[in-house]
């Protein structure tokens, strides 16, 4: 028997994929979450087979629970807008439904996944979900911190740091660590406000006190929280092309 959980804002959405799903029987659907973050808990607890996703959530959208997930399952996103559907592909899913979604299109999805898993093959996560899923870039970065969520708007930043496997965020109300890279953020946040003047740091051009010289050919950012930044010679580089120094 394999464990479905649908995820969606939209009672009615829910029911259609439930009633969808009544024909197979080797299928349960374990649970019904209406939001982002009833869907992280569910699929953490219940650690289900297969989850249908919806992309645009209130407080948490699909690709930002997806993050924040240990072991992700396999997905079939559900959603009413088709420009997701490349980064929704890219994040391995294994396939995606464009509301209203009808019988015919529903099975074959199902029947694509059925034929992974019986194969033993399930496709899986790896953990590098593209946040810049929606028109522009992240506004806010989703991370856990001692069991909670915290949703971080990008205008509270003071400085990312790579630290090992992770990076760090520093803000006003202190440090979060995200199982991340420092290039998978660089490349969700806004080029124009966040810049990787270091192959360790990334700031936001907010922040950005004054620059000092340093050894050879690096500086010192000095940041508005007080943080002292290395600044290597590419980095110094892109200061330079967004500041139009």
């Amino acid at each position: 028997m394999y464990k479905v959980i649908i995820i969606d804002d939209e009672p009615l959405a829910r029911q259609l994929v439930s009633t969808f799903l009544q024909p197979y029987k080797e299928i349960e659907v374990v649970a019904e979450c209406g939001d982002g973050f009833e869907g992280f808990k569910a699929v953490q607890e219940l650690k289900p087979d297969l989850i249908f996703l919806d992309v645009q959530m209130p407080k948490l959208n699909g690709f930002e629970m997806l993050e924040l997930l240990d072991e992700v399952p396999s997905v079939i996103f559900t959603t009413a807008f088709d420009e997701y559907a490349m980064k929704a592909f890219e994040a391995h899913a294994i396939d995606y439904l464009l509301k209203p979604i009808s019988r015919e299109r529903f099975d074959k999805a199902v029947q694509k996944w059925m034929q992974v898993a019986t194969a033993k093959n399930t496709a899986t996560f790896d953990g590098m979900v593209p946040t810049n899923v929606y028109e522009g870039y992240q506004h806010r970065i989703v991370v856990k911190d001692n069991g909670l969520i915290r949703i971080i708007p990008a205008q509270d930043i003071f400085y990312i740091e790579a630290n090992d496997d992770y990076v760090k965020i520093v803000t006003d109300a202190g440090s979060y660590l995200k199982k991340s890279t420092l290039s998978h953020i660089e490349q969700s946040l806004d080029p124009q406000q966040f810049v990787r003047v270091h192959r360790s740091y990334l700031i936001p051009i907010s922040q950005l006190s004054r620059i000092e010289p340093y050894e050879k050919e690096s500086h010192i950012a000095l940041l508005h929280c007080g943080a002292k930044v290395t600044v290597s010679k590419s980095g110094m580089a892109k200061l330079k092309t967004v500041l139009g120094w």
